[in-house]
């Protein structure tokens, strides 16, 4: 399937109504009540490659107080001065991996993700068309990287597998590409999105 019509395909879908995902999906019982969440915005750039329409990802720095050397998107919080989630999203990844926002075109976007940390993140689907080689902002990004769509579209790719989180077992989704193992929130928001797609 050729960019163009891989990007059609996005759109279409997200037009749609899909199903809302949360890092609860799996352990609804763990899921607090009547608790405030703060808006943030993440970046799903479809970037064309040599090897075909890529996912931006980041590695976060190993020295970032919260999820240090975790895979996640371009993003964050909303701040004062954001219009919406997706000018954060757009401001992060200027800020996090220098990609200019002048060479995005915003697709659309996913319902918002809430997170066990108290957010509710809105997935943005972007396409950069032109060749966009990454800059990791060193005080937050380790490392930027690109998996193919193709790979995060197989929902034969996504595993559910458990861990320990304040003393109880928790399950979480996770695509592993390579030698990143991608999980939790950015798999949860990948695989709604694969979801869509089929």
């Amino acid at each position: 399937m050729t960019a163009p019509d891989s990007l059609e395909r996005v759109r279409r879908a997200l037009a749609g109504a899909g199903p809302v995902s949360s890092d609860f999906d799996l352990n609804p019982q763990f899921r607090p009540k009547n608790r405030a969440l703060r808006p943030a915005g993440v970046l799903v750039a479809l970037v064309e490659r040599p090897e075909g329409l890529c996912v931006l990802l980041t590695k976060r720095s190993s020295q970032l107080k919260h999820h240090p050397g975790q895979i996640a998107f371009p993003g964050g919080k909303v701040d004062e001065g954001d219009a919406d989630a997706i000018a954060a999203a757009l401001r992060e990844a200027q800020e996090e991996v220098g990609l200019d926002p002048a060479l995005v075109t915003v697709l659309g976007t996913l319902p918002p993700h809430e997170t066990v940390t108290g957010f509710t993140v809105t997935p943005v689907l972007a396409h950069v068309g032109a060749p966009f080689s990454p800059i990791p902002e060193a005080g937050e990004v380790d490392e930027a990287f690109f998996v193919p769509l193709a790979h995060l579209l197989d929902l034969g790719a996504y595993s559910v597998q458990r861990r320990r989180w304040l003393g109880q077992w928790r399950a979480y989704y996770a695509v592993p590409w390579g030698p990143y193992y991608i999980w939790g929130a950015t798999a949860r928001m990948l695989r709604a999105l694969a979801s869509r797609l089929q």
